[in-house]
């Protein structure tokens, strides 16, 4: 059995009694939707038409929600259903970056990941979704795909169907009948900045509830939103009055999206990129120290070293921690990855390397404190391994979030390791500075190889052909759009200045500290901007 979807888009008539039902149903918050009617009108007056296009959850057969879900929060039913369960989730917010459908979004009120789950408790009874039910013009039908007698089944059978997102090979079930490419790609058409059916300038997800309390405390938000979609005619100098925004689609060519939903934000905060760094910063200065440590022409006798590189790295792995725990919206259920793994998800791997790489790191600092030197050595093998994985495993994490183009490139692993010898080489570098080790210049020297490798890979990422639309939009967003400024500001402060402050030299110590304070800003630009 396989319960799937089909949206007879000739029958749509773009009511959003499916919207209104699935709220009712679910008891849904204000600002957030699992089912909604996308709206797009296009042609050139007269001859123009307006599409709508039912979107939800596709209850994929390869579901990338339920792979990069650490705690099994959502799960595939055997039934195909793809349900979840908020009592088990952490709020990660990995199965919004994974979903290439955007079907998912954080409830306001229980602080954990929700989305259509096919009415799961009407169909164990034997009834059909809500939507289904309120359709007027049964534009919506659903069933098991199993079934050949099915009405699902024949009707896909004698249609020409089209799904979303093929390319992502997530095997959709859900199949529509007339499908519009300008409704069903997300960029395919225009994007306006704003309009007056889903703009809500209180905020979404997490502030919906702003929205709410202001309307009770008698603020006039809908004229607010008028004001700022431009629904209000405005008067020109003659005294005429010029057309609402709205209407402009009816004189152009291109299609132009006038209703969708509110846009959920930033998933990943501050917090994201902050862990990429500290992150890096750890597992580099144990990479670089133990390359120095055991480079000596001598016995193992630099404990300064071997305890400085290891006290960094514990410190900012504890930063790292923290940081992963507070960009959870679940905060106080973080133990579910380690007690309630998903194996598949590289977030509860890179958990499981974390806590193990912790584990190292104290004992390898215990036995430098005590300068057991055949302890010391022996736990420099593992400790090398777990810190790669620890550099490099969030590179897989954000190929597992299939709904993000831009990060499906191979070349990421290697990057994020490139930056760990960056970071590792200018902690390293500013302590020799400071005057706190002596290491005869190597970590500078190990910071310019990193920081040369990293140009190479930054323009290796950018400059290979991109399998998708969306992979070469977000390229060009960074280097020639609305990212273009701070990109070229981080490579020239971040790489080039460190880089040419190490070559010019002079002052050896003075050099150390600013090449390596500029080059331990260097961040994985573009990770998060598609």
């Amino acid at each position: 059995m396989k319960y799937g979807f089909i949206i007879d888009n000739r029958k749509c008539i773009g009511c959003h009694a499916c919207t209104t039902a699935c709220k009712s149903e679910h008891e849904v918050p204000v600002g957030v939707f699992r089912t909604w009617v996308k709206q797009v009108e296009k042609g050139t007056f007269p001859n123009t038409r307006r599409v709508f296009s039912v979107l939800r959850c596709n209850h994929c057969t390869d579901a990338p929600c339920v792979e990069i879900c650490p705690v099994e929060a959502l799960y595939t039913r055997a039934d195909g259903i793809v349900d979840f369960d908020k009592d088990r989730c952490i709020g990660c917010k990995s199965c919004m970056q994974a979903c290439p459908y955007d079907a998912l979004y954080i409830d306001p009120d229980t602080h954990t990941a929700a989305k259509c789950n096919y009415c799961a408790h009407r169909v164990d009874v034997g009834l059909e979704p809500a939507c289904v039910v309120v359709c007027p013009e049964h534009a919506i039908i659903s069933g098991d795909l199993h079934d050949p007698n099915s009405e699902i089944s024949t009707t896909l059978s004698r249609h020409q169907t089209t799904v979303r997102k093929p390319e992502k090979a997530t095997i959709p079930n859900l199949y529509y009948i007339d499908g519009d490419e300008f409704s069903l790609s997300p960029t395919a058409a225009e994007q306006p900045d704003g309009n007056l059916w889903s703009a809500q300038t209180r905020g979404v997800g997490h502030f919906a509830r702003i929205t709410e309390r202001l309307a009770w405390q008698g603020e006039d938000v809908v004229q607010e939103l008028m004001q700022k979609t431009a629904a209000v005619v405005p008067e020109s100098a003659a005294g005429n009055f010029a057309p609402p925004k709205s209407i402009e689609v009816l004189t152009g060519q291109n299609a132009k999206r006038v209703y969708g939903i509110p846009d959920k934000g930033i998933l990943w905060g501050w917090e994201v990129p902050a862990y990429v760094t500290t992150k890096a910063v750890s597992a580099g200065a144990y990479l670089i120290g133990m390359l120095l440590f055991l480079g000596q022409n001598e016995a193992f006798t630099d404990w300064n070293l071997l305890r400085w590189s290891l006290s960094i790295s514990l410190v900012f792995l504890v930063l790292t921690t923290a940081l992963l725990v507070k960009d959870l919206d679940q905060p106080k259920r973080f133990l579910y990855v380690i007690l309630r793994p998903q194996w598949r998800s590289w977030l509860v791997r890179g958990g499981y390397a974390l806590t193990l790489f912790g584990g190292l790191l104290t004992l390898q600092l215990i036995a430098a404190w005590f300068e057991w030197e055949r302890t010391a050595v022996w736990l420099v093998l593992p400790g090398v391994f777990l810190a790669v994985i620890v550099a490099v495993y969030t590179a897989y994490l954000f190929a597992q979030a299939r709904g993000r183009d831009f990060w499906q490139s191979p070349i990421l692993p290697l990057h994020m390791l490139v930056h760990s010898v960056m970071a590792g080489g200018a902690v390293l570098a500013v302590l020799e500075g400071l005057g706190m080790l002596e290491l005869n210049g190597q970590p500078s020297f190990l910071l310019a190889l990193g920081i040369v490798a990293n140009l190479f890979v930054l323009a290796a990422e950018l400059t290979v052909t991109h399998p998708t639309s969306d992979a070469k939009a977000v390229v060009t967003m960074i280097t020639g759009g609305r990212y273009k400024r701070e990109f070229w500001l981080v490579v020239l402060l971040c790489n080039v200045l460190p880089a040419t402050a190490l070559y010019v030299g002079g002052d050896v110590a003075s050099t150390q500290i600013l090449a390596g304070a500029g080059a331990d800003r260097d961040l994985p630009v573009g990770k998060n901007m598609d």
